[in-house]
């Protein structure tokens, strides 16, 4: 425990000028690591080829985590120095006060912190001082002692009181930091491992308990508006945007409304440690059991279900199979940051990242907050972090045929994993619950844009689904405001309206492609498909359908799963939406 003497002799500012020094360490090693991700991978796709370039490749990676350790152990460690010196000040405060009292009083405070105070005293009708007298201590939870009746006594009481209840405030937050500060020490070495940074997931969660006072996640606007979300983030100081996205990484990256790379950042934050954490338990899983064996009996069937199998399939097969999924996917979105600056493709910011469950993902290839052209990608039925990869890929084709179509003009294509898609192509996806629950989140993405774009003029922009991703993209239409400036279908099984005109873009600006060999449109018209009751009209229609009145567009691919294929028309057809190159687009 402190001392009085201590507490009151403690300078804040000394607490509060070492933070800075860490935070600008903090600060540096982020923009350093911005630095090689986004420029020394570039130079190492243009300078180097071959097993040159993987090796290369692979020491600038394991320096960006380093980079981003020392980010974030150093801002923990800013952010325990603000803490403590914030909630330190309250207990130096109220001490002040109970000493400044008692000198007022001619009262004496002992070393211990009892206050001795004249016995034989007496007090001027409107002067509070005590008059000469004996001294007489007071140390609270002590004998009362002579002198019980002088009214001196109260007042001592009430200032040993204070003493000694500023000395057990400031106690518990000096425990309660040194304990988190304590945990923050590195491994000597340059390589940061899945260790390390597991350690540093650790380290967050110590400091979220030390300095919630000082911090609070329930000061991260939660289920609000982008608007009230960004004006929060804009009421805050530099250092406080800083220590909320290092304590909170996972609440600030999943902010709509704020800097995409403030999200970026914090995000990057979640990938990396998940990644450590996933890789290690994944490590802690034993070896699978040969899962048949030869019957004993020497009868049919030749060969039985290993009992030790079913065991460890129970204990383990759901979370193994979830590990390495997840780790597939995380794997994926790495390998994307580590493609920028190839044949030109700027660089990624992760807007949104969870392991849970199926998992989220939300990988921009260029700044959606300063793009001219921004196209926002649905992934359909089967989508979840593990196959993550591929529907990154197809918004790198993407934004490669807009940038073509658009020379000079910048361009932000968006893979949004933000939802729960069907698994299952029979059980799961003739349902409309997995549209209807995630359209909320993509309204809310898509004003997001918006917000941090600085208004709905700011960027031309296009909602983009595939197979199941278009009846979320219906939903969102239907439910609330898109955000967007065009609709971009691609085999579209239905968007649970009839025509192009309940859609919440401007008139004509609801475009479809549907290949050839593609069946799921007319099989999915069933379950998902809308109806205009009049005459002309019909039910269970698609966007497929002359009627519902969507341009259709021309395309030279096969079955539902090449509308994004390099050089194709069915994709280019798409880039020229996304530009607003209307007249480059080929209609059948």
């Amino acid at each position: 425990m402190p001392t009085w003497q201590q507490l009151r002799d403690l300078k804040l500012t000394e607490y509060t000028d070492a933070a800075d020094g860490w935070g600008k360490v903090s600060s540096r090693a982020n923009a350093d690591k911005d630095r090689v991700d986004n420029g020394m991978f570039a130079k190492i796709h243009d300078t180097q080829k071959g097993e040159t370039a993987a090796k290369a490749g692979g020491d600038v990676q394991q320096l960006s985590r380093n980079y981003q350790y020392l980010h974030t152990e150093c801002g923990l460690v800013r952010t325990a120095l603000n803490g403590l010196a914030s909630e330190m000040a309250a207990p130096q405060k109220k001490l002040k006060q109970a000493l400044e009292d008692a000198e007022n009083l001619k009262f004496t405070v002992q070393a211990d912190g009892s206050v001795s105070y004249p016995t034989k005293s007496y007090v001027l009708k409107g002067d509070q001082t005590a008059r000469d007298g004996a001294p007489f201590p007071y140390l609270p939870g002590k004998a009362e002692g002579i002198g019980s009746g002088d009214e001196n006594k109260g007042k001592a009481e009430d200032i040993a009181q204070r003493i000694g209840d500023a000395l057990r405030e400031a106690t518990e937050i000096d425990g309660r930091y040194a304990a988190a500060l304590r945990q923050l020490k590195a491994e000597p070495g340059l390589t940061v491992s899945d260790e390390t940074l597991a350690d540093a997931a650790r380290d967050t969660k110590a400091m979220q308990q030390a300095a919630g006072k000082y911090a609070d996640d329930d000061a991260i606007p939660k289920g609000k508006s982008p608007k009230e979300n960004a004006d929060w983030w804009n009421g805050l100081t530099q250092e406080q945007r800083d220590e909320y996205a290092t304590l909170y990484p996972a609440s600030v990256g999943a902010l709509d409304g704020i800097p995409s790379a403030v999200r970026d950042d914090a995000n990057r934050m979640v990938l990396a440690e998940s990644k450590a954490q996933y890789r290690l338990e994944l490590k802690t899983i034993p070896p699978q059991p040969q899962e048949y064996l030869p019957n004993p009996s020497g009868q049919y069937p030749a060969v039985i279900k290993n009992p030790e199998w079913r065991e460890w399939d129970k204990k383990y097969g759901d979370r193994k199979a979830h590990l390495e999924s997840s780790l597939k996917g995380m794997d994926a979105i790495d390998e994307r940051f580590a493609k920028t600056g190839k044949d030109g493709l700027p660089e990624a910011y992760l807007l949104g990242f969870s392991p849970e469950g199926h998992g989220r993902a939300i990988v921009a290839n260029g700044n959606p907050d300063t793009a001219q052209h921004t196209a926002v990608y649905v992934p359909g039925t089967t989508s979840n972090l593990g196959s993550i990869g591929g529907n990154i890929d197809r918004m790198v084709n993407l934004w490669r045929a807009s940038d073509a179509a658009a020379p000079g003009e910048t361009t932000s294509t968006i893979t949004w994993l933000g939802y729960d898609a069907p698994q299952d192509i029979v059980k799961d996806a003739p349902f409309s619950h997995y549209a209807n629950d995630g359209a909320p989140a993509y309204n809310k993405f898509m004003e997001g844009m918006e917000v941090a774009q600085g208004g709905p003029d700011k960027s031309h922009t296009t909602a983009v689904g595939h197979s199941y991703g278009t009846t979320l993209i219906g939903s969102a239409a239907r439910q609330g405001t898109l955000h967007a400036d065009d609709i971009v279908f691609a085999g579209s099984p239905g968007v649970q309206v009839g025509s192009a005109g309940e859609l919440d873009v401007p008139k004509g600006h609801v475009w479809n492609e549907e290949a050839d060999g593609d069946a799921v449109p007319d099989i999915g018209r069933w379950g998902h498909g809308g109806s205009q009751w009049r005459l002309g009209g019909g039910v269970f229609l698609i966007p497929s359908d002359e009627v519902f009145g969507a341009n259709q567009m021309a395309t030279d691919t096969e079955g539902h799963s090449g509308y994004w294929d390099n050089n194709s028309q069915s994709l280019n057809n798409q880039a020229a939406v996304v530009t607003g190159k209307y007249g480059k687009v080929v209609t059948e």
